[in-house]
C-alpha cells in the first residue's frame, strides 16, 4: 500500500457532496491510486456522510473527513470548510460538481487557499434559472474550471462561464483493470450505473421488451442501485420481462460481469464522459448508447458501437439486436473500442493533466475574464 506522503510539496483537498458508489466517486479512487505522491498529498472531504468509496480512499492511505451536513442550504458549511482548509494548510482545493463549489469557493478565499480547481462532471440537467445564476456566481470563485467533455465546455460557455479559465480533460480509467477480453457471443447486454431518472431506464426496458419479442433469448443485466431501483423492477414485471431482465444491484467485480456480456448499453438523456462506456470499451465490448453529451466523443458511431437518439425505443431496440445478432461484427467493434480507450482515455493521462493544472501559476491569481452573455435557459 502506498501512503500519502505528509512531506509532499502541495496538499490537494478534494471536496465532494457524498462518497457513495458512482462514476464521479470512482474517479476519486483513481486520483488516489495514480497521483504523483512525491509531489502531491491528497485528502478528501465529503459534505455529507461516508460511503463505500471512503473506505477505499482510506485503504490507499488518504485522510477522509465527513461533515455530515443535512439536506438543504447550509451557510455554516462555508465556515467549517474554511477552518478545515486552514488546519490542513491546503494549497489547492479541487471541487467536484456545483453544490460543493457554492461552499468551497468562499471558504477557500476565507482560508487564503492558493488555487481552486472546479470540475463539472455532469450536465446540470433541468437546472432552474435561479440555480443557473448561483452556478455562474460560484464558478467565478474558481481559478480553473474543468469540463469532462467538449460538449460540456460548450454548454458552460453558453451559460456564461469564463472561456479563459476553461479546460477540457476527458475522464480516464485504469485500462489494466479492464483488460481486453472481447464480447461473449449472444451473452446478455449489460447496463452499469446509478439507477436515477437521467439514465432513462424506462426507455431501455421498453426497448428490451421489443428486442425479446423478436429474439426471445435476448437478455439484459442491470448492475447498480439508486432511487429508481424498486420502481424499475416493478416496471420490468409489468412488461413481462422478469425472465429476461436481471437487476443485480451493486456489483463488486464489474470487469467479470462485462466479461460475460455481448454488449454494453446506455440509454441516458444526459451524460458527461461515461466511465461505464470507457470500461466496457476497454474490456472489448461494443456499445450502444444515446447521442447525448459526451457520448459521441467516446463512441465512434458504426466503428466502436452504435449511437441512437435519446428516448427512441424502436431505434434502441434495433441497435441492440443488430450488435447482439452479429458476433463477428461485435468483436470488430469491441477491438476498435479497446484501441480507442487505450489511446485517449487512460487514467494516468487524466491524473497527469490535472496535476499540471494544480501548479499553473502564479498561485492564487485567477485570470480576469470579460463578461460573457448567457445564451439560453437551463440545460
Amino acid at each position: 500500500m502506498t501512503l500519502c506522503d505528509p512531506n509532499s510539496h502541495l496538499r490537494i483537498v478534494h471536496v465532494v457532496l457524498q462518497l457513495d458508489t458512482g462514476g464521479m466517486e470512482r474517479l476519486l479512487v483513481e486520483f488516489a491510486r495514480h497521483a504523483d505522491r512525491a509531489r502531491f498529498e491528497l485528502r478528501f472531504v465529503s459534505l455529507t456522510g461516508r460511503g463505500r468509496v471512503a473506505d477505499e480512499l482510506e485503504a490507499l492511505g488518504c485522510r477522509v473527513e465527513t461533515l455530515n451536513a443535512p439536506p438543504g442550504v447550509r451557510p455554516r458549511l462555508v465556515f467549517r470548510l474554511a477552518k478545515l482548509f486552514r488546519e490542513w494548510r491546503a494549497d489547492v482545493v479541487h471541487v467536484h460538481n456545483t453544490k460543493p463549489l457554492m461552499y468551497c469557493g468562499p471558504a477557500a478565499r476565507m482560508a487564503r487557499v492558493g488555487r481552486v480547481v472546479y470540475t463539472r462532471h455532469g450536465q446540470r440537467h433541468g437546472a432552474s434559472r435561479r440555480r443557473n445564476m448561483l452556478f455562474r456566481w460560484a464558478a467565478r470563485t474558481a481559478h480553473a474550471t474543468v469540463c469532462v467533455s467538449h460538449d460540456s465546455a460548450d454548454r458552460s460557455i453558453k451559460e456564461g462561464l469564463c472561456p479563459q479559465r476553461m479546460h477540457t480533460i476527458w475522464n480516464g480509467i485504469d485500462t489494466g483493470r479492464f483488460a481486453y477480453q472481447g464480447p461473449s457471443a449472444r451473452g446478455p447486454a449489460v447496463m452499469v450505473g446509478r439507477l436515477s431518472p437521467e439514465k432513462d431506464l424506462d426507455t431501455l426496458l421498453a426497448a428490451t421488451a421489443l428486442a425479446v419479442r423478436e429474439e426471445p433469448s435476448f437478455r439484459l443485466y442491470v448492475a447498480g442501485h439508486g432511487s429508481e431501483f424498486d420502481r424499475l423492477r416493478e416496471k420490468a414485471i409489468s412488461l413481462k420481462l422478469d425472465g429476461s431482465v436481471r437487476f443485480l444491484g451493486n456489483v463488486d467485480n464489474v470487469p467479470e460481469l462485462m466479461g460475460k456480456a455481448s454488449l454494453c448499453v446506455l440509454s441516458s438523456i444526459t451524460e458527461g464522459i461515461s466511465l461505464t462506456l470507457l470500461e466496457a470499451m476497454s474490456r472489448g465490448l461494443p456499445v450502444v448508447a444515446t447521442r447525448v453529451g459526451g457520448n459521441p466523443e467516446v463512441v465512434v458511431d458504426g466503428v466502436t458501437g452504435l449511437l441512437v437518439p435519446a428516448g427512441d425505443v424502436t431505434q434502441l431496440a434495433r441497435a441492440m439486436l443488430k450488435v447482439w445478432s452479429d458476433p463477428a461484427r461485435a468483436r470488430e467493434m469491441g477491438l476498435e473500442g479497446h484501441r480507442r480507450v487505450a489511446t485517449h482515455f487512460d487514467v494516468k493521462r487524466m491524473v497527469s493533466d490535472y496535476e499540471k493544472l494544480y501548479v499553473i501559476g502564479p498561485a492564487g491569481r485567477a485570470k480576469r475574464c470579460p463578461e460573457v452573455a448567457v445564451a439560453g435557459a437551463a440545460i
